[in-house]
């Protein structure tokens, strides 16, 4: 007999086997000896009053033998020779694609501009030691994508989208721990993805999919209003329909397809900051007790919104026991991100702050004159065009000029610019800064002078109506460091709603968050999934 249960327990229960069969048994009237074993479907903690409590729903086998495993592992068959397919981009977006093209029958031919997983972490070393960024190995480009080296979180609210735990089911397949199959928050950690997104390369190539690294996609072959394959930097040129998963920092993509009057669209974004906190007062703020978190809680997280002069300020990206990263794709850029290691261990707590930038909003930022001497506005002149705030182009010219703003406050290198978070909200300078995880440095800047006032107007809001809601948040014993700019795609590409191809070049499947259609690990996989469905029931891939 299977019976569903759901239980709260305090925390030491929650950790201990044992202790949780022996709740289990004397809350539900279950003897001891007929209990066989449990699963649990979904855990989450109850932090809102003093006592923190978990809430757990289970499968309880009574008298009856639990199953061996959690899930059942997909077999994948070799489809060498078979029609194929070009998937541009190998993060989440591009991983799942090639997968789901494979289940279908359809070879995948995988560019990638970056390096494997294992040659990223060498790279991405080097921008705090040598204070260089490689424009196409970084945090951002390179097997994985922006999520292998960004905390690994597996949180979305777009279950509608596709199979949410049919995307986890595959991680755990290849490697990742089957705890994130329960979690209210699943993650995985930046220490341990790396080895599953190895995994599913290996997958891939060993079905017969292609991949090609260090290979970036300039044009799209074009047969009339078809897309017909990919040419790229090498020479090379790769035929089949193209899933577009480059990923919400490649730009010159977005500037390829507006060159070659693909139509595009701009699209609203969120821009900000980067907040650490020491995580012992954040564990102390959320679990109610100035002893923090215990031997049996895991480093908390915190959530805030609010809405401030009729735009959205809210937190984003949360790493509890995590770092702050150097997330710069390119030159004169200073560009932060936030990761963490599965234990959750560091000292610091940090999370994205971040103000809701509208497309109708493009015309009073740049009204603020932040648009001068952009790399973008040269780009537009040479076409003989000037930059409106009606350009699709216009939200990446936004963050391109914040993310110079950062690189020139910082001293011209990835040192961040920085200031304690209570001198932000009332407007003064600060003599010094906290000990930090930004390991390039950081250097002390006004940032409520110079970032757009529409940014830093509402953030202050933001941060007086945060510290009223949870008594110790809103301290100078915390930093912002900038700039927070890559929260999502500046740019949509347009698709048809049922097809998913793009409305005007058949044959183009823009995918994932590049494209605007997801927004983390988890709705880019379940997006390039659908991309890759779409493709397989609608086009003759090449044989």
């Amino acid at each position: 007999m299977i019976k569903n249960i759901k239980i709260r327990v305090r925390p030491e229960v929650w950790c201990d086997a044992q202790k949780l069969e022996s709740e289990l048994a004397q809350q539900n009237a279950i003897s001891p000896k007929s209990l066989r074993g449990y699963r649990i479907l979904h855990s989450s903690i109850d932090a809102r009053q003093r006592q923190v409590m978990i809430q757990l729903d289970l499968d309880v086998y009574i008298n009856e033998e639990p199953p061996q495993t959690l899930f059942e592992p997909k077999e994948y068959r070799e489809v060498k020779g078979d029609r194929q397919a070009v998937v541009v981009g190998l993060g989440p977006g591009g991983l799942f694609a090639a997968l789901k093209l494979i289940e279908l029958g359809i070879r995948p031919i995988v560019i990638e501009r970056g390096r494997n997983v294992s040659d990223r972490r060498r790279d991405v070393a080097q921008i705090t030691r040598r204070q260089e960024v490689d424009p196409e190995s970084n945090f951002c480009f390179g097997e994985g994508g922006a999520g292998a080296f960004s905390d690994g979180k597996l949180f979305t609210r777009s279950k509608k989208r596709g199979n949410v735990s049919g995307v986890l089911e595959r991680l755990c397949q290849f490697g990742a721990d089957t705890g994130i199959l329960d979690a209210a928050h699943p993650h995985i950690g930046t220490d341990r993805l790396p080895a599953v997104i190895a995994n599913i390369r290996n997958e891939i190539l060993r079905c017969g999919g292609e991949i090609h690294y260090e290979t970036v996609v300039n044009r799209l072959l074009l047969k009339g209003s078809q897309v017909v394959g990919v040419g790229t930097n090498r020479g090379e040129e790769f035929l089949g329909p193209v899933i577009l998963a480059t990923g919400h920092s490649a730009r010159d993509v977005y500037r390829m397809l507006y060159s070659e009057h693909i139509p595009i669209e701009k699209k609203g974004l969120a821009m900000g900051v980067r907040l650490e906190h020491p995580q012992q007062l954040i564990d102390q703020i959320q679990y109610h007790n100035k002893a923090g978190r215990g031997p049996y809680l895991p480093a908390a997280a915190y959530s805030f919104v609010a809405q401030c002069n009729q735009r959205g300020v809210y937190s984003f990206c949360m790493c509890p026991g995590g770092v702050v990263v150097p997330s710069a794709t390119g030159p004169q850029q200073v560009v932060v991100n936030g990761m963490s290691a599965s234990a959750r261990a560091s000292r610091w707590a940090n999370a994205a702050m971040v103000v809701e930038i509208r497309p109708e909003d493009m015309g009073e930022l740049l009204s603020e004159g932040i648009c001068e001497e952009l790399p973008t506005c040269t780009f537009l002149d040479a076409m003989g065009e000037t930059l409106t705030a009606d350009s699709p182009l216009v939200a990446m010219a936004l963050q391109e000029n914040i993310e110079r703003n950062s690189w020139l406050n910082g001293g011209q290198k990835q040192v961040a610019p920085a200031q304690r978070m209570l001198d932000f909200v009332k407007g003064r300078l600060s003599a010094d800064l906290p000990a930090t995880s930004y390991t390039p440095g950081v250097l002390a800047s006004p940032l409520h002078f110079w970032l757009p006032r529409f940014i830093s107007t509402r953030l202050r809001s933001g941060f007086d109506v945060f510290g009223h809601s949870a008594h110790g948040f809103l301290t100078n014993d915390a930093v912002l460091i900038a700039a927070e700019t890559r929260t999502s795609s500046p740019v949509r590409i347009p698709r048809d709603r049922d097809s998913l191809c793009h409305p005007v070049i058949a044959g183009l499947y823009p995918c994932g968050e590049g494209a605007g259609f997801a927004g983390g690990i988890v709705s880019a996989a379940m997006d390039g999934e659908r991309c890759a469905e779409a493709l397989a029931s609608q086009c003759s891939c090449r044989e």
